[in-house]
């Protein structure tokens, strides 16, 4: 199968460009880019449980969004198009209380005007914990304007 990226980037670049962001404050990182699918990891710790001790489902959800929205970036011309999330659900189905998760994302449907990308998240041993679907908007930049 072909690349699906228009604006294709390395795991390096993307990590780079998390850092001081969310991305940097939960732990998250891009681990693997394929064809059509982009992965990365967070840690189950202090950062990222609730009060039980478990991981939090909005940490979860952050994972989710930052891999579909990272991945459907990749797939527009940056120069004259960007990505924003308009909706996300999750399904947590499994608690993870240590160790970390990796979440993998691949596109459901690249249209000219909207993405739809399901993710999928795992534990260490490989048991699903989350299943999410992000829907975005492909939004047109302007041009900027000059005094």
């Amino acid at each position: 199968m072909p690349a699906i990226w228009k604006s294709p980037a390395t795991v390096e670049d993307l990590n780079a460009r998390s850092k001081g962001t969310i991305m940097d404050t939960l732990g998250i990182t891009f681990t693997e880019i394929g064809d059509d699918f982009l992965t990365a990891t967070m840690p189950v710790d202090h950062r990222t449980i609730q009060p039980m001790g478990l991981l939090h489902g909005g940490a979860s959800v952050v994972l989710a969004e930052t891999l579909g929205s990272v991945a459907a970036t990749l797939c527009v011309d940056t120069e004259k198009q960007f990505c924003v999330g308009v909706a996300i659900n999750a399904n947590h189905v499994r608690a993870v209380r240590e160790g970390h998760v990796r979440g993998t994302t691949r596109p459901v449907q690249v249209g000219l005007t909207m993405q739809v990308w399901k993710i999928d998240i795992h534990d260490a041993d490989g048991n699903l914990v989350a299943v999410s679907s992000l829907t975005l908007s492909v939004l047109r930049r302007l041009p900027q304007a000059t005094s």
